[in-house]
């Protein structure tokens, strides 16, 4: 089989030859272990192993490494605000770096090992290779490509004429405006570091000829690659986000130390976006395999899924497309049980099913074009042109690309107890008396144990049926989803949407509230939605059995604003009251807001108000004309909910989401009012004390600059304007 890869250093699509005869040396970025790593990282991964899966097919011996970050980067003071992710992490969790890091080691292994990824032969941590890294840098100083400023070591990027040759155009765009470390000793801006001075109180530093300190980020990879692999190193591999600054800097530093010639073939797989948008902890919708498996789905759905896009195209990972890939998995699968169903498989196969068999392969040395793999083993699978014995000997070899684990859940499939085996037996004794009615009986047995009946010549199948994906229509993947009902006319007085993810006990506290407390005299609706948990939110509201009750429970994280559509749409009270899972009703706060309402001047109501003279600062406001309701809990009419519409679908962060909301309505000429003294009270917001003060910050920040761009003028005095 002929291999050809797309090189990002020459781009363009080559024959793949190897620098020693019969022989691959492989590098992959590895994980920074202080978290779970996530389906984007999960996807590049699964990347690397198809690569190594088609040269062990052509008869290659691959020598593989995936690398282990676990150094801490950054100063003691940022890692007293937490910004330090593994350290910062081991002190929440009351570990030390070096448990933290062995813990999420053994995770990522874990995930790997799910996904059916090959283990590679080296796992190598950076903490064990900083005398390797000490080593690389003294050379590169005696060479006249780095210097010293007080203890920190940086790479003089001006006397290496290549830089930049890796990322290209996009490399050298970015070149100028790179941010850089902060130190006016640095030749030229670009400059980074290899070795970083430790500043007073650094957890994490080594000895060294410069004083003590810390590798710098790239220096780690050449010090593991060339240490264990040698040079060149046949195929170095990683996401697109690697190529600049960090496959630039490493290839500068490598080739500057040893000589050009350091990788002869660099692949990058694109990103994972999810509903969209680049999958990423600052937007909220980052995903491990532990939440697929807390939602019902096999971690090899999502393995198939990354099958049906070629590695180096943007995937949009959504829910909805996992069902599918995991109801597509299951019928191959089921294809392998029915050709192993009637013995061993055929050794020899016919010129037909060579022609498939060698359909597959050819598409897989093509760039790993998988999508045309995976077609080619479906047209055999649905085809029926072949005999199911062949079928399932090609979909077997085919899975030595595919790594769906075929025969394993085939055999499982048909590993019958004895006591359905037996009914199984007696069944076919039937059919071939002409027992009709025997057999029928036995056949709806088998089904409702769970079993799948096929008659097939020369004998009949019964295989343990596969469970799929959950139910569909159980799930709410975007707010579209839902019936806009906004349109109708209301069926009650006021509709209480409560809006949660996985903070199951503060929903139930809140429904139960508002349950306790509803408005005087007024006819109350409350929806609930599940907003993507996996601590079974919706199953404990269900069990509430309170037909006053309706719960949408979401596949994924919608993000605030859509999860907050979907009640939105779907409200059907005169008044319509958005509810966070932090407030408590104490006694009727409700019927106070909707008298506010009756004023047809006002057009949102809410306990908490705010203030602001130049947009930059928001202050409390607990009476009175407002700029702004808090989310918190904010009441409007339905007239004023079609009028100003729904919620911008862009604020996946609750943060600012209720100022732009309150400024939509009061854009149509309504004002906003703030009623003081309810009886409620306003628990602790689990979500905000969730998170680290960084994350908090660039979360705000995005939604505050969406908040800026979108209104032209400050609130105070009304004249309020979107910007289009």
């Amino acid at each position: 089989m002929t291999v050809r890869l797309h090189n990002t250093l020459t781009r363009t699509r080559e024959v793949f030859a190897p620098a020693r005869p019969g022989a691959v040396h492989m590098y992959s970025c590895g994980p920074t272990v202080y978290r779970y790593v996530h389906l984007g990282n999960l996807r590049t991964y699964l990347m690397s192993d198809w690569v190594k899966r088609v040269l062990l097919a052509s008869d290659y011996r691959v020598r593989h490494v995936i690398n282990i970050t676990d150094v801490g980067h950054m100063r003691q003071d940022v890692v007293d605000r937490g910004e330090d992710k593994v350290i910062a992490q081991a002190l929440r969790e009351g570990r030390t770096p070096q448990e933290i890091t062995a813990f999420y080691t053994q995770a990522f292994l874990d995930d790997l090992a799910a996904l059916d990824i090959l283990p590679a032969d080296h796992y190598p941590r950076a903490t064990e290779y900083v005398p390797q890294m000490i080593a690389v840098v003294e050379r590169l100083l005696r060479r006249g490509l780095a210097y010293d400023v007080n203890g920190t070591i940086y790479f003089d990027v001006g006397r290496f004429p290549e830089y930049g040759r890796l990322s290209g155009t996009y490399g050298r765009r970015l070149l100028e405006g790179v941010r850089g470390e902060l130190d006016p000793g640095k030749h030229d801006t670009r400059d980074f570091a290899l070795w970083k001075r430790a500043e007073p109180g650094r957890v994490m530093k080594w000895a060294s000829p410069w004083g003590e300190g810390f590798p710098g980020w790239h220096i780690e990879c050449t010090a593991m690659s060339t240490s264990i692999l040698g040079y060149p190193v046949d195929i170095h591999s990683g996401g697109v986000d690697n190529i600049f600054p960090h496959h630039e800097d490493e290839l500068a530093q490598s080739e500057g130390a040893f000589g050009p010639g350091f990788v002869n073939y660099w692949l990058h797989g694109q990103h994972l976006l999810v509903d969209g948008l680049k999958m990423a902890k600052s937007t909220g919708n980052t995903y491990t395999l532990a939440d697929l498996r807390a939602r019902g789905y096999d971690p090899l759905a999502f393995r198939y899924l990354c099958m049906t896009v070629r590695y180096r195209a943007r995937l949009n990972f959504t829910f909805r497309a996992l069902r599918g890939a995991q109801r597509a998995l299951d019928r191959l699968r089921r294809a392998v049980a029915v050709g192993m169903a009637p013995g061993p498989l055929p050794t020899e196969l016919s010129p037909a099913a060579v022609a498939a068999r060698n359909a597959v392969w050819e598409a897989a040395g093509d760039d790993l074009n998988l999508p045309r793999a995976l077609s080619a083993a479906w047209s055999l699978a649905m085809g029926g042109a072949l005999d199911p014995r062949e079928t399932a000997a090609i979909l077997l070899d085919a899975d030595r690309l595919f790594g769906l684990r075929l025969l394993e859940a085939a055999a499982g499939a048909l590993a019958l107890p004895t006591e359905v085996a037996r009914l199984a037996a007696g069944r076919e004794a039937a059919r071939a008396a002409g027992d009709h009615a025997t057999s029928d009986r036995a056949r709806a047995d088998l089904v409702e144990r769970g079993y799948e009946v096929e008659d097939l010549r020369p004998r009949t199948v019964v295989l343990r049926r596969f469970p799929g994906p959950p139910r569909e229509e159980r799930f709410v993947t975007r707010s579209a989803d839902v019936a806009d009902l906004r349109g109708e006319p209301s069926s009650c007085d006021v509709t209480v949407a409560v809006v949660g993810r996985d903070v199951r006990d503060e929903v139930l506290r809140a429904v139960r509230s508002a349950l306790r407390h509803p408005p005087a005299g007024r006819s109350l609706e409350l929806i609930v939605v599940d907003a993507g948990s996996t601590d079974g939110t919706a199953e404990a509201v269900r069990a509430l059995a309170d037909r006053r009750v309706r719960v949408f429970e979401a596949d994924h994280d919608l993000g605030a604003a859509a999860a907050r559509n979907v009640a939105l749409r779907q409200a059907r009270g005169a008044h319509v009251v958005i509810f966070e899972p932090w407030i408590e009703l104490t006694g009727d706060a409700l019927s106070p807001l909707m008298r506010a309402l009756e004023d047809p001047g006002v057009g949102i109501a809410g306990p908490f108000g705010l203030r602001t003279a130049d947009m930059h600062h928001f202050e409390p406001a607990p009476a009175g004309e407002v700029d702004a309701v808090e989310l918190y809990l904010m009441a409007l009419r339905r007239d004023t909910l079609r009028r100003a519409g729904l919620m911008d679908e862009h604020y996946r962060f609750y943060r600012n989401l209720d100022i732009d909301y309150s400024f939509a309505v009061r854009a149509r000429g309504l004002r906003a009012v703030a009623i003081g003294g309810l009886p409620l009270v306003r628990h602790p917001h689990r979500a905000w004390e969730s998170l680290s003060e960084e994350e908090r910050a660039e979360r705000s920040k995005r939604n505050f600059d969406r908040l800026l761009r979108r209104w032209r003028h400050r609130p105070a005095g009304g004249g309020l304007r979107a910007v289009p």
